[in-house]
C-alpha cells in the first residue's frame, strides 16, 4: 500500500492535496519521495515565507528545543519578553497576546473586541456586532466559519455564532452603513487571499480607518497572510499608512518551523483581559517565542519585505506578459499573486497538476483562481524559471484545446509525467 493510500485510510478527508508525496525542502525547493524536485510557489499559505528549513530558525529551534521547550503561561520565561517586545514594535502597537495559530489569533480578536464595546463603548450584553467583508476568510472555527460568506463553510456546522454583519470588500459607503450603536469593529482583511488575492481600491483601508473613528468602532486588520514582508511592506495596512487598533499575525511568525501567532493591540484593548478570561496552554511557549523573534530578525536582517516589493514586480509583469486566452486577470501586490483563469478552458486544480508535472507547485481556489505566493527568499533567476514553466503549460493548455476541437477530449502534457 502506498504512503498516501495509508493516510487515506487514517487521516480525515478534509483537504484534496495534490498526489505528491513531499520528503525534504530546502529554501524554495523541495523534493518528493521519487527525488523529483520542485519550486514551491505557494509556500505553506505564506508560513514559510523565509523559505523551508532557514538555517538560522533551524538553529534557533534546536539550541532552544536542549534547553526547555514547553511549560504553559503559569510560570514566566526569559524568552517571551523579547519577542512580544520585538513583535509589538515592528508593528506598531502595544501589546500581543501569543497564540499558536492563525483561527486562535482571530478568536482572540474577536474577544477583545466584544469585550471593549461592552465594558468601553457601553453596548448592551450579548449584542455586539463586527461587520466583516464578503469573501473573507478569518479561519474555520465554528466562531469564525460563522462570520463567513461561503456556504461551503458553514454547511452542517450549525447552529452558528450570531454577531456578525457582512458587507461588501471594498465599498466604503456599505461598511459605514452597517454600522449601528451596537457595532463593536470592523474585521477585514487589507489583501483577500483565500477569495482569490482580491486587491481592494486603493485609499480604501485608509477611509476605513475614517470610518471607525468617526463611529467610535475598532478597527481589527487580519495580515495572517498579508503580513510580515508579503507585499511588499512588512504589513499589507502600511501601504495606507494607518494604524489599526489591533493586528492579527501568524503563519511566516513560526518561520516555516512551528505554528506561531498573536494578537497585538492597543493597550486599552489589551488590559481588558484578565486572569482566567483567555488562555492557551502552548501560546508563548518558550521554543515558539524564540522562533518567532528569530523570524522577525530574518525579516528585517535580510530585507525581505523589500525583496518581495522588487521581486514581486518582476513577477507581475512576467504573468501579465503570459496573459492570453487562458488567463483572465493578473492581480496581487508584493510576491503574492493570483492568476484568474478561464475555467471553461481549464479549472484550477488541473492546472496546478499539469505545473506540478513541470516542477512547479502551487494550489487553485475557488476553480478559478491559482496563487503564487514563492518564499520571500525566491532569486530572480528562479522566478523566472517558474514563469517558463507556466508559459509551457499555457502552451500544453492551448494545445490540448486545439486536440479537443478535432475529437480528442484527454487534456495531457508533454515530457515527464510526475503526478
Amino acid at each position: 500500500m502506498s504512503i498516501i493510500d495509508r493516510e487515506l485510510e487514517v487521516c480525515a478527508q478534509n483537504y484534496t492535496p495534490l498526489p505528491i508525496v513531499l520528503t525534504k525542502g530546502s529554501g524554495v525547493w523541495v523534493h518528493d519521495a521519487d527525488g523529483h524536485r520542485y519550486l514551491d510557489m505557494m509556500s505553506g499559505y505564506s508560513a514559510v515565507s523565509m523559505g523551508h528549513c532557514h538555517p538560522r530558525l533551524v538553529r534557533a529551534l534546536t539550541a532552544q528545543a536542549k534547553r526547555l521547550a514547553v511549560t504553559s503561561r503559569a510560570f514566566h520565561t526569559d524568552k517571551l519578553a523579547p519577542f512580544l517586545e520585538k513583535l509589538c514594535d515592528i508593528v506598531g502597537l502595544d501589546r500581543a497576546l501569543p497564540m499558536n495559530t492563525g483561527a486562535e489569533a482571530v478568536e482572540t480578536a474577536i474577544k477583545a473586541a466584544r469585550r471593549w464595546g461592552y465594558q468601553v463603548k457601553g453596548i448592551p450584553r450579548d449584542s455586539a456586532e463586527i461587520i466583516v467583508a464578503d469573501g473573507n476568510f478569518h479561519g474555520r472555527t465554528t466562531t469564525i466559519i460563522s462570520a463567513s460568506s461561503d456556504s461551503d463553510y458553514q454547511r452542517d456546522f450549525g447552529p452558528l455564532t450570531p454577531g456578525f454583519k457582512i458587507a461588501p470588500f471594498g465599498d466604503i459607503d456599505a461598511f459605514e452603513q452597517a454600522i449601528t450603536g451596537n457595532t463593536c469593529a470592523i474585521l477585514v482583511e487589507p489583501i483577500q487571499g483565500e477569495a482569490g488575492i482580491q486587491v481592494p481600491p486603493s485609499g480604501w483601508l485608509g477611509e476605513l480607518r475614517s470610518v471607525c473613528d468617526k463611529h467610535n468602532v475598532l478597527l481589527l486588520v487580519d495580515e495572517i497572510q498579508s503580513g510580515l514582508g508579503r507585499t511588499g511592506k512588512m504589513f499589507a495596512f502600511e501601504h495606507e499608512e494607518i494604524i489599526p487598533d489591533g493586528v492579527m499575525v501568524g503563519k511566516a511568525l513560526g518561520g516555516g518551523l512551528l505554528p506561531v501567532s498573536a494578537f497585538v493591540a492597543k493597550r486599552e484593548i489589551m488590559d481588558l483581559f484578565d486572569p482566567g478570561s483567555h488562555g492557551s496552554t502552548f501560546g508563548g511557549n518558550p521554543l515558539a517565542a524564540v522562533v518567532g523573534l528569530e523570524a522577525l530578525h530574518v525579516l528585517e536582517e535580510e530585507g525581505l519585505a523589500k525583496r518581495s516589493e522588487v521581486l514581486g514586480e518582476h513577477l507581475m509583469e512576467g504573468l501579465a506578459d503570459l496573459a492570453g486566452p487562458v488567463i483572465k486577470e493578473v492581480r496581487g501586490r508584493g510576491l503574492w499573486v493570483g492568476v484568474e483563469i478561464d475555467s471553461s478552458v481549464v479549472d484550477g486544480k488541473t492546472f496546478c497538476k499539469l505545473l506540478a508535472r513541470r516542477g512547479v507547485l502551487t494550489k487553485e481556489t475557488h476553480d478559478s483562481v491559482v496563487r503564487f505566493a514563492p518564499p520571500l527568499v525566491i532569486k530572480k533567476n528562479e522566478i523566472d524559471w517558474a514563469l517558463e514553466q507556466i508559459g509551457a503549460t499555457l502552451d500544453d493548455v492551448a494545445s490540448a484545446r486545439e486536440r479537443n476541437k478535432t475529437g480528442d477530449q484527454e487534456l495531457t502534457v508533454r515530457g515527464e509525467d510526475r503526478i
